[in-house]
């Protein structure tokens, strides 16, 4: 989806002229608010590579060709009604030295240290951008993984600093965007419970992250009792969209139902709309925008 003109400037510029990168997000034409007029939000997940996590639907390796995705993102943001994006920071910078970004939301991610299938996953370090790289890159706010292993005490260190984020964010009246989920190792990998009351506990601890919420805004699984997790917060809900599902239409019919709950404001997908089962971007995004608006 990117011409090799197009694929061969990216290269070059970050060879020969790095710079540009910050003369980019300089002159980049900034949303004037963090949602759309109709209060919600439609933004495009690229933060998984940073964790390894590099599957989509039955390809392992779907996210590993950076043009190919790149292609995939320009196309997703370039459709009416999609907000902007959630990434790590060398994908912004691409996208934003595509062009790609003008107008856009951009939330930075900002703990990207708990690797995919590692021993010290759930200890989720802040190894991508700070609130004050965010500050000065102009982006609109921060995401954060958070999970909860009651078995692994690494759990306390993770929603320390993720606390730390979200206060260090508000500072500046920037959006902190966390994403909890109470998580266990089976057979030695971490697997998230997305039982409804799990991901009610989860939602209940994030919304206390903090010392200042007025930032705040959660990043949640949609699960069978989507009803009793959106009334669990007064906090605004972004839907997750998930894996890649072979019945999108299924997928679709579930984020419907519970974007009708007032506080749940809009969709963060990647994958899914990403690398739809059909290959074609352009309509998965245009109909999970229909859905939010």
């Amino acid at each position: 989806m990117l011409d090799d003109r197009q694929w061969a400037d990216l290269v070059e510029t970050r060879v020969f002229h790095p710079e540009r990168v910050e003369e980019a997000a300089a002159a980049r034409s900034r949303p004037k608010r963090r949602t759309a007029e109709d209060g919600r939000l439609v933004l495009i997940a690229a933060d998984h590579p940073a964790r390894g996590a590099l599957r989509a639907g039955p390809d392992r390796m779907a996210m590993s060709d950076r043009r190919d995705l790149l292609g995939r993102l320009c196309v997703a943001l370039a459709r009416p009604g999609v907000d902007g994006v959630l990434g790590t920071a060398d994908v912004i910078d691409d996208l934003l030295l595509l062009g790609a970004l003008e107008d856009k939301v951009v939330i930075g991610s900002m703990n990207r240290g708990g690797l995919a299938g590692t021993s010290f996953e759930i200890d989720d370090r802040f190894t991508g951008c700070s609130a004050d790289e965010i500050e000065r890159a102009g982006w609109q706010g921060g995401k954060m993984l958070f999970r909860i292993d009651p078995d692994d005490p690494a759990t306390a260190s993770t929603m320390e600093a993720c606390g730390r984020a979200v206060a260090e964010l508000a500072e500046r009246g920037l959006m902190s965007m966390v994403e909890p989920f109470i998580s266990r190792r089976i057979d030695g990998r971490v697997s998230n419970d997305l039982s409804t009351d799990a991901v009610v506990r989860s939602c209940t601890v994030a919304a206390g992250l903090g010392g200042n919420s007025a930032h705040l805004w959660l990043k949640l699984p949609v699960v069978e009792g989507m009803a009793e997790v959106l009334a669990a917060t007064s906090l605004p809900v972004l839907l997750l969209g998930g894996p890649v599902s072979s019945h999108q239409a299924k997928t679709f019919e579930t984020w419907r139902a519970a974007l009708e709950h007032p506080t749940a404001r809009g969709l963060v997908a990647g994958r899914t709309l990403l690398f739809p089962p059909d290959g074609d971007v352009a309509s998965a995004v245009d109909s999970a925008v229909s859905l939010v608006r």
